[in-house]
C-alpha cells in the first residue's frame, strides 16, 4: 500500500473522532509506558460521545479496520451491536473498501442482505466485493470511511424491506404483510445475535444457561459461531458491549414483552421467508422470546459477577504491585486534592475498604441544579484491565432520572477515558444536566425519559417524581 493511502487512511480515522455524530475507540496490539508510569494497550479515544459508532484498527496493518455501529432507536435494530470488517485494497482511495458484515452468524443470518450503499457491497460471510454501480454512480475517491459507515447505519431503517433491490416502492397488500414479518424476525434475531451471543461467548456461558471457565481464552457457545476467529479473543468491543448491554437492558425486556404479545411470533413459530431472500443469503429460524428472556436475565447476572469480582481482582494487584494499582491511588490521591484546593465540597470521594479499585462518590446536590438539596450515594467499579474496561458506575440513591437506569446503572461520557478525573467530573455532569437534547441512546431510564420528553405535565411529573427522591435521599 502507497505511503499516500496510508496518510489517507489515518486522516480518516481522525477525522471520524471528529465527527460529533460519530464516535472512535482505536487500540493497538502495541504496548507502551504511559506518562503515568504503567504499561497499557496504546489507546486513543474521542472527546465526543460515545454513541454511535466506534472503529478500531492494528497498527501493524491499518488496511484493516473492525467497526461497530448501534442500530438506531425506533427500527428493528434498536440497540444491536452489529459488527464490519473493512478492508482497504492497494488502490485506495481510487477504488473502495471491501467491506464484510461480521454479525451474520457465520453468515447464516442476513440482517442487511447482499446491499449496495455507498458504492460498496455489504455482504455476508466471506462474499466480498465492490459493486461498481449505475452510470454516474461510481465511488469517488471524495468519499471514505465516513461515507461508508453513515451509509451502513443509514440502512437500518425502521422499514428495511423497502431497503432490497427491487422493493423499493414495494405498496401491494402481500408486501405490507411481508414487511411486519421482515421486520419481526429482525428484532428477534437482533436480540439473540447482536446482543447476547457474542457476549455469552466471550463470558463463558454455554447452552442451557451454564457457565464453564474459558478454554484457550474463549469458550464456543453452540449458538454462536463465526468466520471470524478473533472475533472473541482480541475482539477490541466486548467491554463496549458490556457497558451497552447494562445501559439497555431495560429496553432489552421491554421490546421482548412487548413482541411477545403478539400471535406472529408465538414461541417456536418459523421464521417467515421473503420472496427476496435464497439459499445461503436469508434469515431462517424460529421465534422464541421467552428463552430470549431467560437469556437476557442470566448474562446481566454474569456481567454484574464479573464486575463484583474486580474489587477482589483489585486487591490481588496490589498484593502483586501491579502498576494500575498503583496509578489509579494516585489518581484517586490527586482528585481527593484537586477537590480539597478548589473548596469543593459537593463531592466527597473514597476508597471502598481503601481498594482504588471501588471508588465511593457522594454527590451533594448543588444550588440550582435539579438534584439541589440531595445527598446521592454512587459507586465506582474499576477494572484491573483500565482503560481497556472502563468504570462502571452504579448509583445507589434510588433516582428516578433519565440518566439512571432502573438498576441503578449511570449512563454518562467523560471526554478522556483514561483520566479517572474526567470520569468523576462526567458523573456529576449526567446527574445535573437538566436540559439535555432528546437522544434515546443516552436515556437508560424507560418510565423517567417518558415523562421528561411527554406533554407538558409529564415534565412536571418527572420533575416532582425527582424531587420525592432527592427529600428522600436525606431522610
Amino acid at each position: 500500500m502507497s505511503d499516500k493511502s496510508i496518510i489517507r487512511i489515518t486522516r480518516e480515522l481522525w477525522e471520524i473522532k471528529k465527527n460529533a455524530d460519530l464516535c472512535m475507540h482505536l487500540s493497538t496490539r502495541k504496548q507502551f509506558i504511559t506518562s503515568r508510569g504503567f504499561t497499557a494497550k496504546r489507546s486513543v479515544f474521542t472527546n465526543d460521545l460515545d454513541i454511535a459508532i466506534a472503529v478500531d484498527y492494528d497498527e501493524d496493518d491499518m488496511r484493516n479496520v473492525r467497526a461497530i455501529i448501534l442500530g438506531p432507536p425506533e427500527t428493528p435494530y434498536q440497540f444491536g451491536l452489529f459488527e464490519f470488517s473493512i478492508k482497504f485494497g492497494r488502490e485506495y482511495p481510487g477504488n473502495p473498501p471491501s467491506v464484510k458484515a461480521v454479525t451474520t452468524n457465520s453468515g447464516a443470518c442476513r440482517f442487511l442482505g447482499k446491499t449496495t450503499l455507498c458504492l460498496v457491497e455489504v455482504t455476508p460471510a466471506n462474499n466480498v466485493r465492490t459493486w461498481t454501480g449505475q452510470a454516474g454512480e461510481q465511488w469517488s475517491s471524495a468519499q471514505g470511511l465516513e461515507s461508508v459507515l453513515i451509509s451502513i447505519q443509514s440502512l437500518m431503517s425502521a422499514n428495511p424491506y423497502e431497503n432490497e433491490p427491487g422493493y423499493e416502492h414495494a405498496k401491494s397488500k402481500t408486501d405490507e404483510e411481508n414487511m411486519a414479518h421482515y421486520k419481526a424476525k429482525i428484532c428477534h434475531e437482533t436480540i439473540r445475535i447482536a446482543v447476547l451471543q457474542p457476549l455469552e461467548a466471550a463470558l463463558g456461558i454455554v447452552a442451557g444457561g451454564t457457565s464453564e471457565p474459558l478454554k484457550n481464552g474463549r469458550c464456543i457457545e453452540p449458538d454462536y459461531s463465526s468466520e471470524d476467529e478473533g472475533c472473541i479473543n482480541n475482539n477490541p468491543f466486548i467491554d463496549l458491549r458490556k457497558r451497552r448491554f447494562l445501559w439497555y437492558y431495560d429496553s432489552y425486556v421491554q421490546l421482548i414483552d412487548r413482541e411477545s404479545q403478539k400471535e406472529a411470533v408465538a414461541p417456536k413459530k418459523p421464521f417467515q421467508k421473503m420472496p427476496f431472500e435464497s439459499s445461503g443469503n436469508s434469515m431462517d429460524g424460529h421465534f422464541d422470546y421467552p428463552e430470549l428472556h431467560r437469556r437476557l436475565t442470566h448474562l446481566k447476572a454474569k456481567i454484574l459477577e464479573e464486575t463484583k469480582n474486580w474489587a477482589t481482582r483489585g486487591l490481588e494487584a496490589i498484593k502483586n504491585e501491579l502498576g494500575i494499582a498503583a496509578n489509579l491511588q494516585r489518581q484517586y490521591e490527586q482528585i481527593v486534592e484537586t477537590l480539597k484546593s478548589h473548596k469543593n465540597y459537593s463531592i466527597d470521594l473514597s476508597l471502598a475498604d481503601n481498594n482504588p479499585f471501588v471508588w465511593k462518590l457522594t454527590y451533594f446536590g448543588r444550588p440550582t441544579t435539579p438534584l439541589e438539596g440531595g445527598i446521592i450515594k454512587i459507586r465506582i467499579h474499576l477494572s484491573t484491565k483500565f482503560p481497556e474496561e472502563q468504570p462502571r458506575v452504579f448509583v445507589e440513591t434510588r433516582l428516578s432520572h433519565i440518566r439512571v437506569s432502573k438498576d441503578g446503572v449511570l449512563c454518562y461520557f467523560p471526554n478522556r477515558l483514561e483520566e479517572m478525573r474526567q470520569h468523576v467530573e462526567a458523573i456529576v455532569a449526567a446527574l445535573e444536566e437538566a436540559d439535555p437534547p432528546y437522544d434515546p441512546r443516552t436515556t437508560v431510564n424507560i418510565e423517567a425519559s417518558k415523562l421528561f420528553w411527554g406533554s407538558p405535565e409529564d415534565r412536571r411529573v418527572y420533575k416532582r417524581t425527582l424531587r420525592r427522591d432527592i427529600e428522600r435521599s436525606v431522610e
